[in-house]
């Protein structure tokens, strides 16, 4: 029971953390050295990527069917471009980032980091660029932006939301185009993590716990986006940049008493 509830835990978090700009690969980190908690492992680690994937599909599904129906649209070319240099980020740093995350020891600032991205992201002037006006430039700069959130403390979907922000986009299509951008970042993370799955034994008592904690991660990114999409349009990521700001400190401070 205490396992099946620890992977519902993680689960959770990982649904929840992935869309809203706190970082789900820094509470991971953070859930683990508080709770002494292993290593997900690499296929329960890809089970709840795969479950974050099923939600976006869900809420922006006509969207996600019209790239499959239009592969040659602009907004398949967008994401394309925007993939590239996340691609390229994430293939050449891989090994230097998974040895960072493993560690914990740069989350605190991280942390910091991002709360500052959202608090001044907010205190900018709003744009009001549609949807339809994204261009290939907007899509390059925010897919850079999503590749440096490989750290593990910094958000993904809060630099690439305050990217979209600093370009002009709307509030609401910014959050849009974070979300659909994450569509080919979490697939091609999910395809890589089970190329490497291969020769990797399945521990069959695993296997409830991982698929129940797979749903809840899928059920919990399902409200996280729906919940980011409303605070987007109507109100303000600086509770999230006070919240992040508290964290990073807490940890900085536990990190200097020696924990």
């Amino acid at each position: 029971m205490l396992l099946l509830l620890e992977h519902i835990f993680l689960g959770i978090v990982q649904g929840l953390t992935e869309f809203l700009p706190i970082s789900s690969t820094g509470h991971l980190v953070l859930f683990r050295k508080m709770f002494g908690m292993q290593e997900v492992g690499l296929l329960f680690d890809t089970m709840l990527h795969f479950g974050t994937l099923i939600a976006v599909v869900i809420v922006f599904w006509p969207q996600v069917r019209f790239i499959i129906m239009n592969p040659m649209s602009k907004l398949t070319k967008l994401l394309v471009v925007g993939t590239i240099p996340t691609a390229v980020i994430g293939l050449a740093f891989e090994d230097y980032f998974e040895e960072i995350s493993q560690t914990g020891i740069t989350i605190g600032w991280e942390f910091l980091a991002t709360g500052a991205i959202l608090w001044a992201v907010e205190s900018m002037r709003r744009g009001n660029r549609r949807f339809e006006e994204i261009n290939y430039t907007d899509a390059l700069i925010i897919g850079t932006l999503q590749g440096a959130a490989i750290l593990p403390a910094i958000s993904r979907s809060g630099l690439t939301i305050a990217g979209a922000l600093i370009r002009g986009i709307d509030r609401a299509d910014a959050a849009r185009f974070s979300f659909l951008i994450s569509l080919p970042a979490i697939l091609g993370a999910c395809v890589l993590q089970t190329a490497k799955l291969v020769e990797t034994p399945l521990e069959t008592a695993l296997l409830i716990p991982m698929l129940v904690g797979t749903m809840f991660a899928g059920l919990a990114g399902y409200v996280a986006i729906r919940w980011m999409l409303t605070i987007i349009s109507t109100g303000s990521m600086k509770g999230f940049a006070i919240y992040v700001w508290v964290l990073g400190g807490f940890i900085l401070l536990m990190q200097l008493l020696g924990w």
